[in-house]
């Protein structure tokens, strides 16, 4: 069975027209091209059941194509999500009308402003957006605050809290929202409590919220910051977390771990608490919070950042224990509750208690003013 003669030279048309990209809409059965000029349709009639028509469709495109009549190559399927695509395949993949060659190109490390404009066009879809918003080149183009606008547009229907993180990370970059998007994602945070782990990930300095400096700052920010200034790991430190900015971000961890609501928000948390004070370590830690205590005392009493802190006034010395545990923090802390359980909501919560209480108690040594748990 052959495609009928008026779609063959419709589709030969628009084929011989150079578009810039393909779209086939098997429901409605009509094949789109991006045209320099804007948008070409193709209303299909079949003369076979749908989707033996469109397989020959899909035939005939990837005959001009490629040059070969099957249609998207299937070892092409298994590099399409990593990344291994070719760059100077990238124009062709998004003409063939096939979705997985359109994620193909959106997760190759060469796509362009230009190509992920066509892609977009192919085939809007939330995980093809963040693919995009991944690469610095999307970014710094047009098209980055165009997917950003559609994330945080599509992100009350996300139902995953690690897609929920991953979007507001990746929206907050500099140059993707303005400041009213920015602080109105934030008010909603107070409602979705894992969009707050992506502020503490992209914004850890400039979360949109004011808190005072703690007192230890303002008595001693310049002897900390000379001790910085001459390459004092734990100085630089501690003068960030009990900053105004520092305190913001204290209070937003507090937030998300007073009602977490799956493993996948903890375990991001404490990995974005690692980075945070990631200067303090040569390497992430596998431990657990009574080793990283112990660890952090012994550290404490013979390291000379922190013999050189504890001269400025030894106030500082419990504060700059409890920061030496969080940049210790990962799974090694939570691996005791969550190994050999898939535990989620107020069930989770509970195992996590013994973790939990004695964790936040050192976040609570370094905020001026704890809030409530």
């Amino acid at each position: 069975m052959s495609l009928s003669p008026e779609d063959a030279l419709r589709l030969n048309v628009l084929l011989a027209n150079k578009p810039q990209a393909i779209r086939i809409n098997e429901s409605s059965m009509v094949v789109s091209g991006l045209t320099a000029d804007g948008e070409a349709r193709v209303e299909l009639r079949p003369n076979c059941r749908d989707d033996q028509y469109i397989r020959k469709v899909k035939e005939l495109i990837s005959g001009h194509v490629l040059g070969s009549p099957g249609g998207y190559p299937v070892y092409l399927q298994r590099w399409t999500r990593m990344g291994q695509m070719k760059d100077d395949s990238l124009e062709q993949l998004l003409m063939l009308g096939e979705p997985e060659a359109v994620v193909a190109a959106v997760c190759a490390p060469g796509l362009t402003d230009e190509l992920a404009r066509r892609a977009w066009w192919a085939m809007e879809d939330a995980d093809n957006a963040r693919h995009m918003l991944r690469k610095q080149a999307i970014c710094e183009g047009e098209m980055g605050p165009v997917l950003a606008a559609y994330l945080v547009e599509y992100l009350p229907f996300e139902t995953e809290a690690e897609k929920q993180i991953e979007t507001v990370r990746l929206v907050l970059q500099a140059g993707l929202l303005d400041e009213q998007q920015r602080s109105e994602l934030w008010r909603k945070a107070a409602r979705k409590a894992p969009y707050y782990a992506g502020f503490i990930a992209t914004l850890p300095d400039a979360i949109p919220e004011a808190q005072e400096p703690h007192p230890l700052w303002l008595a001693h920010h310049e002897a900390l910051q000379g001790l910085a200034d001459g390459g004092n790991a734990l100085a630089a430190a501690l003068l960030r977390v009990l900053s105004g900015p520092g305190q913001v971000w204290l209070h937003t961890v507090h937030r998300i771990f007073k009602k977490p609501s799956n493993q996948d928000v903890v375990n991001i948390t404490l990995d974005e608490m690692a980075a945070y004070f990631g200067a303090l370590r040569d390497a992430p830690v596998d431990a657990t919070l009574e080793e990283l205590e112990i660890e952090a005392e012994e550290w404490c009493s013979c390291d000379a950042s922190a013999v050189a802190v504890e001269g400025v006034d030894q106030a500082l010395t419990p504060l700059m224990r409890s920061v030496r545990i969080l940049s210790g923090m990962g799974y090694g802390v939570v691996r005791p509750v969550f190994k050999g359980t898939t535990a989620i909501g107020s069930l989770m919560r509970r195992k996590l208690e013994p973790v939990m209480t004695p964790l936040l108690q050192h976040v609570d040594r370094l905020t001026a003013h704890p809030p409530r748990r």
